[in-house]
């Protein structure tokens, strides 16, 4: 209501003024034109709640527009997110490659030459989560460990058989091979010995943990 008075004041305000120049000014062809723009001025006058409304209406419009993308801008975030995650993963699996290939060539000439075993593979295990680097991160070293190949097969001559009870059984005498394995290797890697299976391809595992 306040900016429906303002509005009638304005337009009668605005009248009396372009009545009184009127008087003002002498019969000349210079009244022509002062008629003219005090018609426009009043025209402008009159429209100015029209103006006003479209304005409001158009700004609107304009600040709805981010709203209407909101949708794409979302999809291309989460696309994004998506590679960025897949590109860490990736990152991820090669440090791990290349942190296994590490730990064989740490440890190899000595497992050899003290255990005549060689490393078959090795799956390593961190925490992803965790801000802090290996081995500080690092939740499991599983080891396969094989006989190494030698060039040609020759056929071994049949022994005979002797039965000792007094000697350990080869279950047995294995288990503790990889537990001596196990110790060496975390020795090696300068880790806990929990964090470090040992298993030898058709023998026993060990297993920490």
């Amino acid at each position: 209501m306040e900016f429906l008075k303002e509005w009638v004041t304005n337009i009668i305000l605005f009248i009396l003024l372009a009545t009184v120049i009127d008087m003002l000014l002498p019969n000349s062809s210079m009244q022509k034109y002062t008629k003219m723009v005090t018609g426009l001025l009043l025209i402008a006058i009159i429209l100015t709640p029209l103006f006003k409304i479209i304005s409001k209406d158009f700004e609107g419009a304009i600040a709805a527009i981010p709203s209407y993308q909101a949708p794409g801008e979302k999809n291309m975030k989460n696309l994004i997110d998506s590679k960025k995650k897949e590109i860490q993963a990736s990152q991820h699996a090669y440090i791990l490659k290349e942190m296994a290939v590490q730990l064989k060539k740490g440890v190899e000439g000595e497992l050899m030459e003290q255990y005549g075993l060689e490393i078959a593979q090795i799956d390593v295990e961190t925490n992803a989560e965790s801000d802090r680097a290996f081995p500080e991160n690092l939740q499991k070293v599983m080891v396969l460990l094989k006989q190494p190949e030698t060039g040609g097969k020759t056929v071994e001559a049949v022994k005979p058989v002797v039965i000792n009870t007094e000697a350990p059984l080869p279950s047995k005498k294995r288990a503790e091979e990889t537990e001596k394995i196990a110790a060496f290797l975390s020795k090696k890697w300068n880790v806990t010995e929990e964090t470090v299976d040992v298993s030898i391809e058709g023998g026993i595992q060990k297993k920490n943990g």
